[in-house]
């Protein structure tokens, strides 16, 4: 088996339910999936930045991926977006939309997502550093500023909207594949779910089909299709104000 250098690192902090970090590096790939997820007494974004490189093309998702909806819920994507669409702007110009992305998987991201790939012979890793740091510190701000919620409800619905998140990314997440060929799938299935996604046996009991019925096949186990709607999105859904415009194709 090829030598593969792992490095996983988590961190908690007052307002910090979990930061945690794998970097993955051997002869064909490099990658990096970070993530931090605030307490749910604080109702904040979750920083997301996941980096994979080849040889031949970079495939980058970077986002402050929202709690809730943005797309039906106005209200919340006014209270955390609106005054960042500038910062999404000017990184959109830089790293174009890159390609196809399914209509379930873009209920967690939020208008301000960068995803992009390129070439490495494209040169834009500076910029790349630049999107990072100022993603991050508008995060840092955003929780920064999130007053501690004392109702139980409003600290329910932050809890149960990141265990949906987490058991999408559990069950979803299309890192899944090469986590299995590196490591098998026995240690990638542990590494997903007490790592890369923890939580999901603490925040909340519901299971994948609880959250996501559609995807439940006669026998009752989960349909391993990615899409069920059957649409994508080719290019960019948010126009300029940061307000959803659609454009979707079938798969």
């Amino acid at each position: 088996m090829e030598q593969q250098n792992f490095k996983m690192l988590s961190f908690q902090a007052p307002k910090m339910r979990l930061l945690r970090s794998l970097s993955i590096e051997n002869e064909a790939i490099k990658i990096l999936d970070l993530a931090v997820f605030a307490r749910p007494e604080f109702d904040a974004p979750i920083f997301c930045a996941n980096f994979f490189t080849t040889a031949t093309m970079n495939i980058i998702v970077l986002d402050l991926n929202p709690l809730h909806d943005v797309i039906d819920q106005r209200n919340y994507k006014e209270k955390y977006f609106k005054r960042l669409i500038p910062l999404g702007l000017r990184y959109s110009e830089l790293f174009p939309w890159g390609g196809k992305l399914t209509s379930e998987s873009l209920k967690f991201f939020s208008p301000i997502v960068i995803w992009t790939k390129f070439p490495p012979s494209q040169d834009r890793y500076d910029c790349l550093y630049s999107a990072f740091k100022e993603y991050y510190q508008a995060w840092l701000e955003l929780i920064a500023q999130a007053p501690e919620e004392i109702d139980p409800s409003y600290i329910k619905s932050n809890r149960e909207a990141q265990h949906k998140y987490l058991t999408w990314r559990a069950e979803k997440d299309p890192g899944h594949g090469i986590l299995k060929r590196l490591i098998g799938e026995s240690r990638a299935q542990d590494l997903v779910r007490n790592f890369l996604f923890d939580g999901l046996d603490e925040l909340g009991s519901k299971g994948f089909l609880d959250y996501f019925p559609e995807y439940r096949r006669e026998d009752g186990s989960v349909n391993e299709k990615r899409s069920i709607l059957g649409k994508s999105f080719e290019n960019r859904p948010w126009d300029a104000r940061g307000e959803f415009i659609g454009d979707d194709i079938k798969i």
